[in-house]
């Protein structure tokens, strides 16, 4: 099983031939090839459907071609997943419509933010949504998430897409084929920022500041053990605060995050959200008004399709 990483390779696997051919590929046997032969890495999914089929699913996904023979021959009309992220080179963004809501008004202002204006392919859905693929982001892991409230998901590490020509139906029946609607010819694809979008979509929230603060101006080390002793309830909300107090303190990014990530580690937040909440604070634009309302954090989505 190929479990490469693209981010250490020095050719592209994802052109816009390859999206191209892809999106004309006859049937899912031709478009399995033409991924294996960048050797991506993919799985089978029900026919019709977006269940794997493979026990761990994502986790499965294999560039080798014998083992990926295998499946489709036993399921030959099985539909066809990559995992996003580092595994398979692309972070995708899936505008969702649903009776619930449309996530286009969202990715509209979005690209007007010049957040989702470097895509390499989109691809309509069978919902009627769009598939928006990227280039993975060259220098750290961006984790897969969803805004419920703005009806766009972000699928990188951790995450699964069904790519064309695959088609989903839904429960009476009625579905469609996975179809590309545009290839990259007029600008250079550039990885998406998931962090900036996510804070974008679902902006810092109001709340009360956490209790038992340090005094204005105290130094990174009391910080540090003021955060390592915050209940859990105040976790992501006391960390915020106190990044940005490092943060109007002069301190960069890095710096803050080599002594406030122990310290919310003791408090038992994980790294990777404690690297995320760091970076919200620091991705505050207005100046002018306090620091003191935490983002609220999302759960990494792990292993779901679109």
């Amino acid at each position: 099983m190929s479990t490469s990483d693209p981010r250490v390779l020095s050719q592209p696997r994802w052109t816009p031939g390859l999206c191209r051919a892809l999106g004309d590929a006859e049937d899912q046997a031709a478009a399995v090839s033409l991924l294996l032969s960048r050797r991506i890495p993919v799985f089978p999914c029900v026919p019709g459907g977006k269940r794997p089929l493979t026990p761990h699913g994502f986790k499965d996904a294999s560039a080798d071609v014998a083992e990926v023979a295998v499946w489709w021959t036993r399921w030959p009309d099985a539909n066809i997943a990559i995992p996003t992220g580092g595994r398979s080179g692309v972070d995708v963004v899936d505008v969702d419509v649903h009776p619930a809501g449309s996530g286009f008004t969202a990715f509209e202002r979005a690209r007007r933010a010049d957040l989702v204006s470097g895509w390499s392919w989109l691809v309509r859905t069978p919902s009627g949504g769009v598939h928006a693929y990227f280039p993975v982001e060259s220098t750290r892991e961006q984790r897969s998430w969803q805004v419920p409230s703005a009806h766009v998901d972000f699928r990188g590490d951790g995450g699964y897409i069904i790519v064309p020509p695959s088609a989903v139906a839904d429960a009476d029946g009625v579905g469609g084929v996975y179809r590309t609607i545009a290839v990259a010819e007029d600008h250079e694809p550039r990885p998406v920022d998931a962090g900036e979008l996510r804070a974008f979509l679902d902006p810092p929230r109001s709340a009360p500041q956490p209790s038992g603060l340090p005094p204005v101006g105290a130094r990174p080390e009391r910080l540090a053990r003021w955060v390592a002793s915050i209940p859990e309830g105040g976790r992501n909300s006391g960390l915020f605060w106190a990044a940005n107090r490092m943060r109007e303190g002069g301190h960069d990014i890095n710096a803050t995050a080599s002594v406030l990530v122990p310290a919310a580690r003791e408090a038992g937040l994980s790294e990777s959200e404690s690297l995320t909440t760091i970076g919200s604070a620091y991705r505050t634009r207005s100046r002018s008004v306090p620091c003191t309302a935490p983002t609220r954090q999302f759960r990494a989505v792990e292993g779901v399709g679109l």
